[in-house]
Formats: C-alpha cells, structure tokens, sequence
C-alpha cells in the first residue's frame, strides 16, 4: 500500500535532513517541515477516510510510532546542538588558571578619620562613650552655656559662620558636652566628642575654615588635675609612641579654670631641642584645664559636688605631627597621590 511505502520512508528522510542541520532555527524548520499540516504524516492521515476499519487501524498505529520517534530525533538533535553550542563558548571563554589574577585598586581610610579611630579605640577602652551632636548649633549652646556670654571678647578667636544671629556653624565640639550634661541631670559623665568645626579663619599652611576637633570631658567626685594629665598621657604615648612625655603650662580658657597648655616630648630630637621644636624640646599639641563652676551651674552641676576636666584636641594638628605633614590644606584637596601613602600606615 502506497501509504504504508509512504511511512516507512519518513524516517530515512529524516536522517537526511538531520546529518546536515546544525543550527536550532533549520531544526525548528525541519520539526515543521515533518510534523506540520503538509507533512508527510498529514498527507497520509488526509486519506484515511478511503480505507477499510483494518487498513486505518495498521496506519494509525503506524503513524503514531512514526511521530514519536520523530519527535525524539528531533530532540536528540535539539540537544546535540546546543551542547554543542555551549562547548564552542566555553571554549572560546576558557582562562588560564595559572595566569597572574587582575589586581585592583583598594582604598585606603582617611589620615584624619584614622586619627579619630584611633582615639575612640583609646579613650573607649578606658570608659569613655562617643557622643555627638549637630554641626548647625544654637548660640546658647556654642557659647553662652560655656561661659562666652554675648560681647566676650573670647568670642573673636572663635569667629565662625552665621546663619542668623542665633544659628550658626559651631566653633567647636563643645555643644555637645553642655548638651551631655543637660542630659545626664548632674550625674557623673566620660564621653568624648569627634567631630567637624567651623571658623572663620583664612585658609593658609596650618589654619583652614573647617576642620576637626575631638573633645573630652569627664565629670565625677573627686577628679583632680591628676586625672586629667593621666588621661592626656595616655593619649600621647597612644599617638606619638610609648616613650613621650607630656607637660602642663598655664593658660586660659573661659570654660576651664584653671587651663592648660600641653606640650608632647619632641619625637625628632627626643626633648634636647632642635628646629622641630624651636630648640624646646617640646611641641603644643592642645588646651584642657577644670570644667569652670560657671559652666557646671549653667548646664545643671553643682560644682561642690561634681567637678571634672575638658580637653579639646585638634585632629589635623595630630595627624600633622604624626605623620610629617607641613600642610594642613593637604587632607581637603583630594590628592590620590597623598593619600596613597597612608595605605601601610596604622
């Protein structure tokens, strides 16, 4: 039966068609071009109505067997191609494992936030906490609860930016120890207070308009001027190196009475004197001094019960000093080449 012929040739030109079929688009073609609606098995299934119940019985199975091992050609070719596709761009994609690897550009932390981490480590681990407060402050806070009334001429060295009379760009960390103590209700207190500044000062080698300042304070019974010197002495050896020495010069401050200057042990001659240190053996490297009565009064101490000290640390002055740095304008401008030569320091 010519039907029967029929059938039994699809599958032979199949193979055909498949040996030279290497694409997944001629594949498609070739699955339509046998299984479509003018296939050769729609061609034979469009005459069986001209044949006997026996006849259309035999064909039926016939052709049913046919289409599925068509089908499963068709998908066996399916997969070669694509694993064969996937060969060629693993191939194409390989790396040599024994190759140098790409090596990539790390950063490095910032000379003047390390500075800061290094001291949160330090006072930290000694029983402070790290407090802070806001940039834009009130000048109740900036200066009249520090004892810098309005018209104090200890205002001038403090000149900052204005954004109304009462608002402005804060001085110094400050605010934030009257704001701690307002909090804490006369209780005692150990917090250090990282953080930027703003004055109006023109920008040169050792002066810019902003810059960074951490200050301390630590308020209790019994806190003398011992304490604080232990606490500063502390700080030294961390920054400087275990064998610095520390002293204490009178000065003034309005929030501190009384104040001091304090100098560290030159590091480049060892406190004999060269031109480091202008021949002194030593190097000015903050203010502290007693929290002054007034100032405990006016942020809710009683100073016959609680006394303490404050000190305030320039970071760039630190940073400066630590690391050889003759300009202060260096850590702002972005300088990779600067920056670079921190990567191996700690």
């Amino acid at each position: 039966m010519d039907e029967l012929k029929e059938l039994d040739g699809i599958l032979e030109n199949l193979d055909e068609d498949l040996k030279n079929c290497n694409d997944i688009n001629q594949l498609a073609k070739t699955k339509a071009d046998y299984l479509g609606k003018k296939g050769p098995l729609a061609n034979v299934m469009a005459n069986m109505r001209n044949f006997s119940a026996e006849v259309k019985k035999e064909i039926g199975i016939r052709s049913n067997a046919i289409r599925k091992a068509i089908e499963e050609k068709i998908e066996e070719k399916r997969n070669n191609i694509e694993d064969a596709l996937i060969n060629a761009k693993l191939e194409s994609e390989k790396i040599d494992v024994t190759l140098p690897g790409v090596k990539f550009q790390t950063g490095v932390i910032h000379p003047l936030n390390q500075i800061v981490m290094d001291l949160e480590d330090l006072y930290i681990s000694m029983g402070y906490t790290v407090a802070t407060g806001p940039e834009i402050e009130t000048d109740e806070f900036c200066f009249e609860k520090l004892n810098l009334p309005k018209g104090h001429p200890a205002r001038d060295m403090q000149d900052t930016f204005y954004i109304n009379p009462e608002l402005l760009l804060r001085s110094q960390t400050s605010p934030v120890q009257a704001r701690k103590m307002l909090e804490e209700g006369g209780k005692p207190l150990k917090i250090i207070c990282p953080g930027k500044v703003y004055r109006r000062d023109a920008d040169d080698a050792t002066h810019s308009h902003q810059f960074m300042q951490c200050e301390g304070l630590v308020l209790g019974h019994d806190i003398t001027l011992a304490d604080l010197k232990g606490a500063l002495l502390e700080m030294a050896r961390k920054m400087f190196g275990k064998d610095r020495e520390i002293r204490l010069r009178p000065s003034f401050f309005p929030f501190t009475e009384p104040s001091v200057e304090v100098d560290v042990s030159c590091g480049m001659c060892h406190g004999k004197g060269c031109s480091t240190c202008k021949n002194s053996g030593w190097i000015e490297i903050l203010g502290a001094g007693m929290v002054n009565d007034n100032v405990l009064r006016m942020n809710g101490y009683d100073p016959n019960i609680i006394q303490g000290f404050a000190f305030g640390i320039g970071i760039e002055r630190l940073a400066m000093l630590k690391y050889n740095i003759d300009d202060i304008r260096n850590f702002y401008i972005n300088d990779v080449r600067f920056l670079e030569q921190f990567k191996e320091v700690k």
